[in-house]
């Protein structure tokens, strides 16, 4: 070893030594040790810790081009982003608040931030190696084309291949999962008389399939099931048709028959198949405007030369939006993208723009008018800014002047801010006076600007712990703890919503079966096995999927950056909503083989 060489290595050796070490003391900083830290620190674990990140950081530091600016730039935003989100996470998972004056919380965020951001640059490497090996491979195999008739038959029994799998389920939880808002979408129907909270379009469908089979057979469970499997053929039809998609575009063969097993026994993918919520639905939809969103990056050409494929872009599109309001907003932040990623069919792209929404505000309007549907809510919208003002209320009421209070309680009784929920806004939402606030939106507008200049903290805290199950990887989803619902009490977890609402009953042909998902669904069960409890936290799946978005445009794949940005566009949206659940990203579960191999392949 010459001069040269020990010099480098005496100086990777120095910075490695420097980092693992300041990495490790703060580790404790993003770990919940429930205020005992000697869990961490007066243990031998944390030596292991060290031990590893030393020949981690060095390791990496050795193979990765240090002078890649653009790389470094985009990791470092990642990294800062997820480090943030765990300094953030663990402290309201512990005590419901980010101490903002904590000084260990700002040392801890630049040393992790850097340390996080050279794993990530080496991984990036790690896969382009991988991509790099697979194009040498590719360029010596030959792909045979099968033939349209074997295609079909290949896709039919993918469809029925998945039914017959989630069978068993239904029969286990028979008529189906029953539950989030649906006794209130189906006694719209039932009563004749709508409203626009929920969107009317599931509102018939739901309710009109359950009416209309307990009409002829007097069985409420047994319209329940009708819809329950009517839905199962949709969720079926769009895997299918994602698996043929990533068989045109040459997604390996294992990948596709992992996501084969995937969609037909992952118990995330099955209960939400079985239940009732609008969310399936939307997010098969969202999941078909994902492929179409690809086709028109990757082949553009072909895309605006179709017909076809512009009909499913426009279909997709509108059922979304009819399917969950917050498509709608998502897709409208997407447009300028879309004008702008593809301008050089700027007329016909308008056109289809134009179309989508056109029949999205037709079809919305035109059965809100044909039904007499009432609205005027507005606490769907002023989630945020409600639980704002409830949590500044409940912990710094010295705040509030004697005529804000007057004016708060206006649009929030006493009694309403008193059910403050850090976690679920639903107490102290379902009470606010729409009418009050109708009548002057800008005095109110003003109350919550005053309230929140003075305690801006307390409001930044409020929207984190309504949220923080999103990006926080380890949160356990306990919102509905305490509360009881028709046939249980939320304790432990309240990870899906297992019920049967009336006028439906629970009517199990395989009650052992049943238990199980009754477990994986209100028992803290699965997040107690290492590395596979985060196949099912909506954090750990939400930074795998800013890692793979972060790496494709780092690797100048624009053309599947906008897929991803979608999906980050409706993530962002729920943000604002009045809780966590999975339910809310369930493109997060859906669209998990599509993400797979957008990173793995050239797709």
């Amino acid at each position: 070893m010459n001069d040269q060489e020990f010099k480098i290595n005496l100086k990777l050796n120095t910075v490695a030594f420097i980092i693992a070490t300041a990495g490790t003391l703060c580790f404790p900083q993003m770990l919940n040790l429930k205020e005992n830290t000697l869990g961490f620190t007066n243990s031998i674990f944390s030596v292991f810790v060290w031990i590893l990140c030393l020949y981690a950081v060095r390791w990496s530091l050795q193979t990765i081009d240090l002078k890649d600016r653009r790389g470094w730039s985009i990791a470092a935003v990642l990294s800062f982003l997820f480090t943030t989100a765990m300094l953030f996470g663990v402290r309201l998972d512990a005590v419901g608040n980010v101490d903002f004056k904590d000084p260990g919380l700002w040392i801890a965020l630049p040393i992790l931030t850097c340390l996080f951001a050279i794993f990530i640059r080496k991984f990036w490497n790690f896969l382009g190696g991988m991509e790099e090996r697979k194009k040498d491979l590719a360029a010596h195999i030959r792909i045979p084309v099968t033939p349209a008739k074997a295609v079909r038959y290949r896709n039919v029994l993918t469809f029925f291949f998945l039914l017959v799998c989630w069978l068993p389920v239904f029969l286990a939880v028979y008529p189906g999962f029953f539950v989030y808002d649906a006794q209130d979408e189906w006694l719209q129907v039932a009563s004749r008389t709508f409203n626009t909270h929920h969107p009317l379009v599931h509102v018939l469908l739901l309710g009109g399939i359950v009416c209309a089979v307990h009409k002829y057979t007097d069985s409420y469970n047994l319209g329940i099931a009708c819809y329950t499997l009517v839905q199962m053929a949709v969720v079926s039809g769009g895997f299918t048709y994602l698996l043929s998609f990533m068989r045109k575009r040459k997604v390996s063969k294992a990948i596709r028959i992992v996501s084969l097993f995937y969609f037909a026994f992952f118990p995330v993918i099955v209960m939400f198949t079985l239940c009732s919520a609008k969310d399936t639905l939307f997010t098969v939809a969202l999941l078909f405007l994902l492929l179409a969103l690809l086709g028109m990056g990757s082949e553009t050409e072909a895309f605006f030369a179709s017909r076809a494929r512009q009909l499913f872009f426009v279909l997709s599109a509108v059922a979304m939006m009819l399917f969950r309001k917050n498509g709608v907003y998502a897709f409208a932040v997407m447009l300028p993208v879309l004008l702008f990623c593809h301008r050089a069919h700027l007329k016909r792209l308008c056109v289809l723009l134009a179309a989508i929404f056109l029949s999205y505000f037709l079809i919305n309007g035109g059965l809100a008018a044909a039904l007499h549907a009432e609205s005027g809510e507005n606490q769907e919208l002023l989630t945020v800014p409600i639980q704002q003002l409830a949590r500044t209320y409940k912990f710094n009421r010295e705040v509030f002047a004697p005529e804000d209070v007057a004016a708060l309680h206006e649009v929030l009784p006493e009694e309403a801010l008193a059910l403050y929920n850090p976690k679920l806004s639903d107490p102290v939402k379902v009470r606010f006076q729409n009418e009050a606030f109708a009548a002057d939106r800008l005095k109110y507008v003003r109350l919550w600007l005053r309230i929140g200049l003075k305690k801006p903290l307390s409001y930044i805290n409020a929207w984190l712990v309504n949220s923080y199950g999103f990006w926080y990887p380890d949160t356990v989803i306990d919102v509905y703890s305490g509360n009881t619902v028709f046939t249980f009490t939320y304790a432990d977890s309240s990870y899906f919503g297992y019920e049967v609402e009336e006028p439906g009953v629970r009517d199990s042909k395989i009650p052992w079966l049943d238990e199980a998902y009754r477990k994986l669904a209100l028992e803290i069960s699965q997040e107690k096995i290492p590395i596979y409890s985060m196949l099912y936290s909506p954090g750990g799946i939400f930074w795998c999927i800013a890692f793979v978005f972060a790496y494709v445009l780092y690797r100048r794949k624009y053309h599947l950056v906008v897929p991803y940005l979608m999906v980050l566009l409706i993530w962002l949206t729920v943000l604002l909503g009045p809780t966590y659940l999975p339910r809310y990203v369930l493109i997060f579960w859906f669209g998990m083989p599509l993400f797979a191999a957008m990173l793995s392949e050239e797709i």
